[in-house]
């Protein structure tokens, strides 16, 4: 499922891809099979006590509603299902949220049973309530000494935290802050020295309305990569240094900067592709897919070929010739649109073409030897083959047997039809076009490709601060948690973990908000959108002895299921995973779950 190299849909997706005219290497990702457990049966309730705690909040949350333009399942998705609790990944079991006030509220554990009231460590000098167009406010910690920081109103702070994590944190101390235009989300930031320079990178995350994109909603996703640079011997002079701007047309998955600054990687449905700075495409793309020069099908006889023209070209312009083995089209006094050795043999002087509607021209080429092409002109990948209406039809006989929606009347005949509905709705996969994308941070071009097809996005999580964020996918049943690495050609994207059977017990929870994990991949948590969550915790040991019924083996490992209700009727905004605990947040209620009893 993984591998990308193989087919010609995947290979287009390279080419829509490929915003800048460079060759994308096409990936794939090495699935560790000492990471696979082909012999897991399935999670075992356990009812073991989960201990809760709750502390109440002083403030509510700045939770922010919809409004009523922001409807598109984007919206939702972006900022509907926005998760307004933040865990500082450099110093565990420290989360952040910003209440009503504008005070960004931290709380840091230590022990249970000494938990104290979230302390104040950062107060916005604007009054949020008096924007009625503005979003979530995010943070994110670029490093152990330095935050990133949105008031959700199109302004952009980076902070000086100095030491985080403990009961003495000193008050955060602004170093730069810029109006950025219209309001954003921060979705990723690091922190980068180099040559005395230290740059915060940032990525901003905006949905905006294209008033003359009149097909579908007009809403598109911009990525502003912004890159704010301090001076080692100056550090309280900040400065922009650098503007880089995305379109797409889906929210993205996953996005993040590597560690050295050095390129971004994307997660998205639908493509990215970097924006110049007149507000123009690098390269014209449509729908996120490059239009094809040409269009060609075949038949046992001859080749059609559709070749796009320029508005307005007059019949005399166009030049075209044949040979047996050659073609060449071309306008007047122009580059070739098309020419190069051809496939096969022809009858050139049997071969014709006529315009039609000043836009294509129509070549029939007539084949001498009637075998199938495999190409029109060789190397050429400017054009798009269709398959034509008598092969269509062959194929689909061909495949009937497949497609059947009838219940197969006797299961022992050798081609049984298949029944749709014996497929699951957790079987469905929507997005199968889903693509992994790096691009450099220099060129602006896309360097490499993965295909994930039918591996679905499932979450990302930080196991370790010095690394980018891991991602995980859906493969079968399992969900596989991918660590990639900057800057490593040979194991770009490593897998690191499996839990084992959660992408199909995960797809049946319809009613889940949010889905992550332990840094140290010890347990998987989900959450509803009110008061349950899940707990998947990885196979260990068992002390006494167990047997498996239908086959009279010993068990030596079980993996465990809890569930924990919470207690609370307002909706859960925020929920973060530690390797000891989960941290849930409602609007006026900050929920710790002690998960594992190690101690820190």
């Amino acid at each position: 499922m993984f591998n990308t190299k193989a087919d010609d849909g995947q290979a287009h997706t390279v080419s829509q891809l490929n915003v800048v005219g460079m060759e994308a290497a096409n990936r794939s990702l090495s699935v560790d099979r000492q990471l696979l457990d082909p012999k897991f049966e399935s999670y075992r309730l356990s009812l073991d006590p989960l201990p809760c705690y709750k502390v109440e909040l002083e403030a509510a949350v700045a939770e922010v509603n919809l409004r009523d333009d922001q409807y598109t399942l984007d919206h939702m998705r972006t900022f509907g299902m926005y998760n307004y609790l933040h865990c500082d990944s450099w110093y565990p079991d420290s989360v952040y949220y910003v209440d009503q006030l504008g005070r960004v509220m931290n709380l840091s554990v230590t022990l249970d049973t000494a938990l104290g009231k979230p302390r104040e460590v950062f107060r916005l000098p604007s009054d949020l309530t008096a924007y009625d167009d503005r979003l979530c406010a995010s943070i994110h910690f670029p490093s152990s000494t330095w935050a990133t920081l949105s008031d959700g109103t199109g302004r952009l702070y980076l902070l000086r935290t100095n030491t985080r994590g403990g009961s003495t944190t000193e008050k955060w101390e602004i170093l730069f802050n810029q109006e950025l235009g219209d309001p954003f989300i921060i979705v990723h930031s690091v922190s980068v020295v180099k040559s005395d320079v230290h740059t915060v990178e940032v990525i901003l995350l905006r949905i905006e309305k294209d008033e003359l994109d009149t097909r579908g909603s007009g809403f598109y996703v911009s990525l502003e990569w912004v890159s704010i640079t301090t001076m080692q011997n100056d550090v309280e002079k900040c400065e922009i240094s650098k503007h880089r701007m995305l379109h797409g047309k889906s929210v993205p998955h996953y996005v993040a900067i590597e560690s050295g600054g050095d390129g971004l990687m994307i997660v998205s449905y639908k493509p990215f592709r970097f924006i110049t700075d007149d507000g123009e495409e690098l390269e014209e793309i449509k729908d996120g897919k490059k239009e094809p020069l040409y269009y060609w099908q075949q038949t046992d006889e001859d080749v059609t070929v559709t070749v796009q023209l320029p508005e307005a070209t007059a019949p005399g312009d166009i030049q075209i010739q044949f040979s047996p083995n050659h073609i060449s089209v071309r306008l007047k006094e122009q580059e070739p649109l098309l020419e190069g050795q051809l496939h096969s043999l022809i009858d050139h002087e049997s071969s014709t073409w006529i315009m039609k509607n000043h836009a294509s021209v129509e070549i029939s080429l007539m084949k001498k030897d009637g075998y199938e092409w495999s190409e029109l002109v060789v190397g050429d990948k400017q054009g798009e083959y269709v398959m034509s209406p008598e092969k269509c039809a062959a194929a689909s006989e061909c495949l009937i047997h497949l497609t059947s929606e009838d219940m197969n009347p006797d299961p022992n005949k050798e081609k049984p039809p298949c029944n749709a509905q014996e497929l699951e709705e957790c079987d469905i996969f929507l997005e199968d076009s889903t693509t992994l994308c790096r691009f450099d941070g220099n060129t602006l071009k896309p360097t490499d490709v993965v295909n994930l097809g039918s591996n679905p996005y499932l979450f990302s999580v930080v196991t370790s601060p010095e690394e980018m964020p891991c991602f995980c996918l859906r493969h079968d049943v399992d969900a596989l948690l991918w660590q990639p690495h900057a800057g490593c050609e040979d194991n770009m994207w490593e897998h690191i973990a499996t839990f084992n059977a959660l992408g199909y017990v995960q797809a049946s929870k319809q009613g889940k908000k949010f889905f992550t994990c332990a840094p140290n991949h010890s347990y998987a948590a989900l959450c509803e959108c009110m008061r349950r969550i899940f707990i998947y915790r990885q196979p260990t040991p068992v002390p006494t002895v167990l047997y498996n019924r239908k086959e009279g083996r010993q068990v030596g490992q079980v993996a465990k299921q809890q569930v924990a209700s919470l207690e609370t009727t307002t909706p859960i905004l925020g929920f973060q995973a530690t390797n000891q605990r989960l941290f849930v947040l409602t609007a006026k209620n900050l929920f710790l779950i002690k998960v594992n009893a190690d101690h820190n």
